[in-house]
């Protein structure tokens, strides 16, 4: 789907198709969200921006009917395009990658042309024209103008240096009547008009700029264009029109192929080179500094010319670069035949304006290093732009670090598309095989490529030559081989650049010997490292580390809460056909990560447990190798909370089947039960008391006893949980699983006290998971008792909280008990929101029962929204499912009443009939007195004769009052209409005297009667 903000509102589909969005609120909405895409924007705020002082009696109701009127236009025109907007507390989401104005801004940082052009053609009129009065786009509207003038400035200026002074004079006649005061503007609009031989009037331009700064603002001109009037009083030749040819001057390679991804780079080191007088591009090998510094070098403008000096020829260490440097710039001047190569280049270069390229310094960085600093002494007109593996380490030197290409994170086609990387190799691959296209087949592999190359664009232009060979599936199937993989008969590269192995090895063979062990040793870390870590891993300092980073074959990582060093996927791999001690270095690598291990797991269980959460979790990698290169059973037990918490059941069992030593069987014993029977597995009571009893502390224990809560065995639970808990964490847990059971049973008294005692030990203990399994209680019980607000806040601060820690099976939970109250006070449309994105977090998650809850908010949306079909589909499954588990599940009495109300809406009364009595059954068996007596409710539907109806009626109502269950809006929905239809045939007497037979009636009693 295409937004379009650059004028007014306009939605068109992927085809081109346009959305038609009706109504001016519905258009308003779209525009507010549009202005705070992919952010969540308060229905607060949007009710305030929309109404104002005049907002409807129910403005949460009428903004939820504006988005679903929103939702349901961009969803008819592209099915699935109402997922675009999430409602994601406190408000709502517009997902929305593909519009203008971030367009605009791409191609506005760009410095050629033609792109700002493009950039100015996308305006259709002003920013937001259809809704530029309101007052919540106002700004964003006058952001995007401004920076449609600067690009105005920006493509004006480009012009005038290509030599078109007499069309940009012209151009930006209009432009600077509409904004006289725009001094940048100006200053263009005069070196245009003077460039052209109209020194005349750029003067009365000026002129009339400074008397209208005077006379409305008080204001003289800025000194910029001061000195600019100056000079064109003066009649600077800087400033007229230099001959075409001479516009620059320089010995660069022509420009044979687009430089793509490279468009940001480009126009921040062009705004850099004017200020600084040394730039050093570095990075690793094959992350493209060469042609960024020759592009960056092609927009720059010297006097005596830009020139690309090429170093790689020397041998390392040489020391005649002066002379590399004066070859290059065909220089003979000489002063004396007794001169140095330096000091000739010194003399030559002491009066000249120019830009040299240095390339590829890193073989020869000592000699180059004094060079430039001899020149930046002695040449005040010499800039240098060099590139190198580390720096030259001068005095004013800024080092600009050339990033690798961004790489997609998915293989979602819009995100592909988006990433440099990505594209770079379908525009090398295209020319290799006519018929390549990026398109939804080829985007996951091409997205794996980029990844796997680490975005480095030397090593994807030699995977694109491959495709015409293997196809693009055939290059990611050999990446493991991938140095004999990566390698070109492409004649003009240079030898260093024709392979993957001679691009790192260039940089490999100038290390010192000390330093290769270091970094081969490196290179059994996944995923980078602390610093702590490589020291000890590798035998190392710091010292040793810091000269790997800045030879940019180590890459430091600061952007986390703690700094890591990461190798490329492609240096690791060099490295580790070098190390020559691997079975030592990867024991001390499975040793370091196990105690950090066993060091983290009792910080899970307490007040910092984000932030050790998040160690564990940037160390994920490190930890996988670390299982299979020595870590075994004691490090799987040791990550067993971990896993669970992040909801890696089957990461936690097969890490566990392992063998290990006796103590640590013994230890593994209730973990691999309880992971094993979160994940469906039928219990085994023998296997499961034994695993039980080898529990030292109790912890595992109680993970176990708690997982077979899930096979709603909620007896062989009770008798299973620890009665003695070894520390108060243990104790609150225990608490928080008796609650549940209490809450499936309908015992109000036992769950409010095992639920609050739980979270008031948690709280004590800091452990923010625990509070979110103690509140899921306490809601629970809010639910049950009709306080349906109460439930929905508590709940929703849990889901904050999940979010927060990333608890996903969490999330997952608190998403579904959401979606569960949203239908139970008829909020339908946001119980399938809620219930959908918990369904697919929960798939993602691999989480049977939080899979079932999903559903369950679904089918129970669908059937009392009046989507009979797809109700029964969800509630069919759901109850197959229940009635197939070993013992029943404690759903199906619910799931089997709503498709008996299903079935009766659909027609069949005899069917929804037996479905109400099953589920009558099953309440009856597993003591669930809350379930039966919506079974009761159930059979009153569906039941033929009415006088039978009203006594279930009555028998329901009483049996609600003794249980404490007041039935919830929805569910008064079901009642009020069976009580409409029996009233209807029997009249009111009759009826209430039926009633107040029935109520007199035991569930079992009213049941026997039918």
């Amino acid at each position: 789907m295409q937004f379009g903000v650059l004028g007014p509102l306009a939605v068109t589909t992927d085809a081109g198709e346009p959305v038609v969005v009706p109504g001016t609120k519905v258009r308003a909405l779209l525009a507010d969200l549009l202005t705070s895409r992919n952010q969540v924007v308060s229905a607060d705020r949007l009710i305030d921006d929309l109404w104002g002082d005049d907002a409807p009696a129910n403005p949460a109701g009428a903004l939820q009917v504006r988005v679903s009127q929103l939702r349901r236009a961009l969803n008819d025109a592209e099915p699935g395009a109402r997922e675009m907007i999430e409602s994601r507390p406190p408000g709502y989401l517009l997902r929305a990658s593909a519009i203008d104005a971030d367009r605009f801004a791409e191609l506005a940082r760009c410095t050629d042309v033609e792109r700002l052009t493009e950039a100015l053609a996308l305006w259709r009129g002003e920013a937001y024209a259809d809704v530029g009065a309101a007052e919540f786009v106002r700004a964003e509207a006058t952001r995007l103008a401004e920076q449609r003038l600067t690009v105005h400035e920006r493509l004006a200026e480009a012009r005038v240096l290509r030599g078109e002074h007499d069309l940009v004079a012209a151009d930006l006649a209009e432009l600077v009547a509409r904004h006289p005061l725009r001094e940048g503007l100006r200053a263009v609009q005069l070196r245009a008009l003077y460039a052209a031989g109209r020194q005349s009037e750029a003067l009365d331009s000026y002129a009339e700029l400074r008397d209208r700064l005077a006379e409305e603002l008080g204001l003289d001109p800025g000194p910029e264009l001061v000195a600019l009037h100056r000079r064109i009083l003066e009649q600077d030749a800087g400033l007229s029109a230099p001959p075409k040819a001479a516009i620059i001057r320089n010995s660069l390679p022509a420009q044979l192929d687009e430089l793509v991804g490279r468009a940001e780079a480009l126009a921040e080191l062009r705004a850099l080179l004017p200020r600084q007088r040394l730039v050093t591009l570095v990075g690793p090998g094959g992350v493209g500094k060469t042609r960024l510094a020759t592009e960056t070098a092609r927009t720059q403008s010297f006097p005596d010319g830009v020139h690309l000096v090429e170093l790689a020829p020397l041998p390392a260490g040489d020391p005649r670069v002066a002379e590399q440097v004066l070859g290059a710039l065909d220089t003979r001047e000489t002063a004396g035949t007794s001169m140095s190569a330096a000091d000739r280049l010194a003399a030559a270069l002491r009066h000249r304006h120019l830009l040299l390229v240095l390339d590829n310094c890193e073989h020869v960085i000592e000699p180059v290093a004094d060079l430039v600093a001899g020149l930046l002494r002695e040449a005040p007109g010499v800039r240098v732009l060099a590139t190198s593996r580390e720096p030259l380490g001068l005095t004013g030197e800024l080092l600009w670090e050339v990033p690798p290409l961004s790489v997609p994170q998915d293989g979602d086609l819009d995100a592909v598309r988006r990433s440099a990387a990505a594209r770079l190799f379908a525009a090398r691959a295209a020319a290799q095989q006519r018929g390549f296209r990026l398109d939804s087949q080829t985007a996951p592999v091409v997205a794996q490529l980029c990844r796997r190359l680490d975005g480095l664009p030397l090593a994807l232009e030699l995977a694109a030559t491959r495709v015409r060979a293997l196809g693009v599936r055939g290059v990611v199937d050999r990446l493991d081989d991938r140095f004999r993989l990566l390698t070109t008969q492409q004649r003009d590269l240079p030898p260093r650049q024709r392979t993957l192995t001679a691009v790192i090895g260039w940089s490999w063979d100038l290390l010192d010997e000390a330093d290769r062990v270091v970094l081969a040793r490196l290179a059994v870390f996944s995923d980078g490292c602390t610093p702590e870590a490589a020291e000890r891993v590798c035998q190392t300092d710091l010292d040793a580390l810091a000269r790997l980073v800045d030879r940019s074959l180590v890459v430091l990582d600061d952007s986390g809460s703690a700094p890591r060093y990461r190798l490329l996927e492609s240096v690791a791999a060099f490295c580790l056909d070098r190390l020559t001690d691997s079975d030592d270095v990867r024991a001390r690598h499975a040793g370091y990560y196990t105690e950090l291990a066993e060091r983290t797991d009792p910080q899970l269980r307490g007040a910092d447990q984000q932030r050790w959460l998040a160690l564990l979790d940037a160390e994920t990698a490190n930890l996988r190798t670390a299982l299979v290169h020595g870590g075994g059973l004691r490090l799987a037990i040791a990550l067993s909370w971990y896993w669970y918490l992040r909801g890696r059941l089957t990461e936690a069992r097969r890490a566990l089947a392992v063998p290990g030593d006796p103590a640590q069987e013994a230890g593994a014993a209730a973990w691999r039960v309880g992971f094993a029977l979160l994940q469906g597995d039928p219990i085994v009571p023998a296997e499961l008391r034994a695993a039980l009893a080898g529990d030292p502390d109790g912890r595992a224990a109680w993970f176990a006893a708690n997982a077979v809560i899930e096979h709603s065995d909620l007896a062989l639970a009770a008798e299973l949980l620890p009665t003695a808990a070894a520390d108060p964490w243990t104790e609150a847990a225990v608490l928080a699983s008796r609650a549940k059971i209490a809450h499936a049973t309908g015992d109000q008294a036992a769950l409010e006290s095992a639920a609050t005692r739980s979270a008031a030990l948690f709280a004590r203990i800091g452990d923010r998971w625990g509070r979110l399994q103690a509140t899921e209680w306490v809601g629970g019980l809010a639910d049950m008792r009709g306080e349906h607000e109460r439930a929905a806040a508590l709940h929703r601060e849990g889901l904050r909280w999940a979010e927060e820690l990333a608890l996903w099976p969490q999330v997952c939970t608190e998403l579904s008990w959401l979606a569960w109250l949203a239908v139970q006070t008829r909020d339908y449309a946001q119980g399938r929101e809620l219930a959908e994105r918990a369904y697919q977090l929960a798939m993602e998650q691999a989480m049977p029962s939080a899979l079932v809850f999903a559903e369950m908010s679904l089918g129970l949306a669908a059937r009392r929204d009046g989507k009979l079909d797809v109700a029964v589909t969800h509630l069919t499954r759901l109850a197959e499912r229940g009635r197939g588990e070993t013992q029943p599940a404690l759903y199906l009495p619910l799931i089997l009443v709503e498709l008996g109300y299903a079935v009766e809406q659909g027609g069949d009364p005899d069917a929804a009939l037996a479905l109400h009595i099953e589920a009558f059954e099953a309440a009856e068996a597993m003591a669930i007195p809350r379930d039966a007596v919506s079974t009761l409710e159930g059979m009153a539907s569906a039941v033929r004769s009415p006088e039978v109806a009203a006594r279930l009626l009555g028998a329901a109502a009483a049996a609600r009052l003794a249980v404490q269950a007041p039935a919830a809006p929805a569910e008064r929905d079901d009642t009020d209409r069976v009580t409409e239809r029996v009233l209807a045939a029997l009249g009111r007497e009759r009826f209430d005297a039926l009633v107040a037979e029935g109520a007199k009636l035991s569930p079992g009693e009213a049941r026997a009667r039918l």
